[in-house]
């Protein structure tokens, strides 16, 4: 789909400073990128940022900034207006990217996404879904054991990635000895995520991250043939021995879910986690709220957290047909970028909204996107994950704590945490 021409283009003066489509945005604090989204939200329109500056060869390509709680909810929840394809990240996919690796559920549009989530939820039977919350609560148990034992000074490594990444691989079914080198091509697919990443690390990361992706891509073909001949109570299993309208995944759509679920699925929720730590660190009263009735608090904490942090931070979408909002006119061919973590502190939506409080109630935050066929298909496991962690590191009889400012990643797609220092440690008497 093109790109809009020019004299159609519709600008807005912007606030200074308030450009997220340059690079240097995302490497402001967090606090002054937080000013320039409040004052994005309240401009007439929704604001447009040029990415790249035309010439003879090419013309202007930007977006407009989806920025306010209602416009991101209608946007997402307009699904044959603003689709998904042929990408909703930055830089969208390569054609022959996708042509190998398949089609990522979160740039398919319907009838295909429509059909592959049907076979994806079908999979997903409440027997495997008791299954996985048992498991939850032993991952959780024994990450927090391990730690207490091991005593690492690194929360990201030992305990935040750790928690998602077991899992999912048990989940899935992944035999232990394709863990460890499964990790480290999440790694090498994620690594340099970010704006700031130097050029040498810009080059060489694509490669690196195909190569990774291939490699998963090979593993999972492999397993697929295995669990066709000999299925087992694995979602594997029941992923490729699914049966909705006589369609079932095949070894292209299972690799692309198995690597949504692994560099998607782990990172947020390892994010998440991480996030979780700092904020409750430096909101006691908040957190001598969680553990005095965690059963009552929950619930309401891992929503603040995930508002509060917004893992993933927007979406592309590609405008399909004419329509108006936010009182823009949006015409075929332009681009918007959904911005979840400027919808999250929406002042016309939240009280307060740079506050953490795990009693908000209502809490609509768009964590999980904004509604819509793309609403998050992990969000309920992901939610089970945080709640079982958090009860063992606050139940144990330590001070489980942060000891320094978490290291961020200057992404403008992900709010991810390289690492934090943290000690676990008797009370101060």
């Amino acid at each position: 789909m093109g790109v809009p021409a020019q004299s159609a283009v519709q600008h807005t003066v912007q606030p200074p400073g308030a450009n997220p489509a340059d690079p240097s945005f995302w490497q402001l604090p967090h606090s002054a990128r937080l000013e320039a989204f409040a004052a994005l939200r309240a401009l007439e329109r929704p604001g447009y940022f040029v990415e790249r500056a035309a010439t003879w060869r090419r013309p202007e390509r930007g977006f407009y900034a989806l920025v306010r709680h209602a416009d991101v909810v209608q946007a997402s929840r307009l699904s044959q207006v603003f689709v998904s394809a042929p990408g909703v990240t930055t830089p969208e996919p390569a054609g022959w990217v996708r042509f190998l690796f398949g089609d990522s559920m979160v740039n398919m549009d319907a009838p295909h996404h429509t059909q592959l989530r049907r076979v994806v939820s079908r999979a997903f039977t409440p027997r495997l879904l008791a299954a996985a919350e048992e498991d939850i609560r032993r991952v959780a148990s024994c990450v927090v054991d391990d730690m207490i034992e091991q005593r690492p000074g690194e929360f990201v490594a030992s305990v935040a990635s750790r928690m998602p990444f077991e899992v999912i691989c048990n989940l899935m079914g992944i035999p232990e000895h394709y863990r460890p080198e499964i990790a480290g091509r999440v790694d090498h697919a994620s690594e340099n995520v970010g704006v700031d990443r130097p050029l040498r690390a810009r080059l060489r990361v694509p490669g690196r991250g195909l190569r990774a992706l291939a490699r998963m891509q090979m593993m999972m073909a492999s397993l697929a043939r295995e669990r066709r001949s000999r299925p087992t109570d694995d979602l594997i299993s029941a992923l490729v021995r699914a049966d909705v309208d006589g369609q079932a995944l095949d070894v292209r759509q299972l690799g692309a879910f198995f690597s949504l679920l692994m560099v998607a699925g782990v990172e947020t929720t390892r994010n998440a986690i991480t996030h979780a730590l700092t904020l409750l660190t430096d909101n006691p009263d908040q957190r001598a709220l969680l553990e005095a009735d965690f059963d009552r608090y929950a619930d309401g904490a891992v929503d603040e957290v995930v508002r509060h942090s917004t893992p993933i931070i927007q979406f592309r979408r590609t405008v399909l047909t004419e329509h108006s909002l936010g009182g823009r006119r949006f015409l075929p061919g332009d681009k918007v970028v959904l911005y979840y973590a400027s919808a999250n502190r929406d002042e016309s939506v939240f009280t307060d909204p740079d506050v953490f409080d795990i009693t908000r109630n209502p809490n609509p935050h768009l964590g999980y996107g904004g509604g819509g066929p793309h609403f998050c298909l992990g969000a309920h496991l992901a939610r089970q994950e945080i709640k079982a962690l958090f009860r063992e590191l606050l139940s144990r009889p330590r001070a489980l704590r942060a000891v320094g400012p978490p290291d961020l990643a200057h992404s403008n797609f992900d709010n991810r945490v390289r690492a934090l220092p943290f000690a676990f440690e008797p009370p101060v008497s």
